[in-house]
């Protein structure tokens, strides 16, 4: 899955998560943690795997439950140690449904869902090197499970919107910030 299914699958699983526990929508950091997160796992696999070769493929380290899980549990401890708790619990749905989306071709045989328990399930390494962003976009164009992802991130938006747009303050605060360094 590309960043935008994976950012609208995660805040989709967010808001439900909170609205059904706390039974309100979203807070704005924790938007911005569950994006995080959502992303996670793509920005520490790909780059050492494309990049630097030091892993086999770009579904290795950072999307087995092996790591993501105490991670995870880790983030949550530390969040709640600061008495931001909601922070942990964001962190947890972003990384963790990144990891799960991306076994979704398994179904139909499309990938390999050995990743998810990798060191300990062996994975294959590229055959022909790491692969190029244009060049996986060019294949997927057609496939519909990409083309699932805009569906996914139609209702994110509808869902954010819903939400009253959490996350607008913080670029606007930001926006601010940058002005007046600029201008002062």
């Amino acid at each position: 899955m590309w960043p935008l299914g994976h950012a609208a699958i995660a805040y989709l699983c967010y808001t439900a998560a909170t609205r059904v526990r706390l039974e309100r929508p979203p807070a704005a950091i924790p938007v911005a943690i569950v994006l995080f997160g959502s992303q996670f796992p793509d920005l520490v696999d790909k780059p050492l795997a494309w990049y630097l070769g030091v892993l086999p493929t770009g579904r290795t380290l950072a999307h087995s439950l092996l790591l993501l899980v105490p991670l995870s549990v880790l983030v949550y401890a530390i969040a709640v140690r600061a008495e931001k708790p909601e922070y942990g619990i964001a962190f947890a749905i972003g990384v963790l449904s990144h990891a799960l989306v991306d076994t979704i071709p398994a179904l139909w045989g499309g990938t390999d869902p050995s990743f998810l328990l990798w060191p300990l399930v062996p994975v294959e390494p590229y055959e022909n090197g790491a692969p190029t962003v244009f060049g996986l976009l060019l294949d997927s164009l057609g496939d519909p499970y990409f083309l699932s992802e805009f569906l996914f991130a139609a209702l994110a938006l509808v869902m954010w919107r819903r939400d009253g747009c959490p996350g607008t303050e913080l670029l606007e605060t930001l926006r601010r910030r940058i002005h007046r360094r600029v201008d002062g």
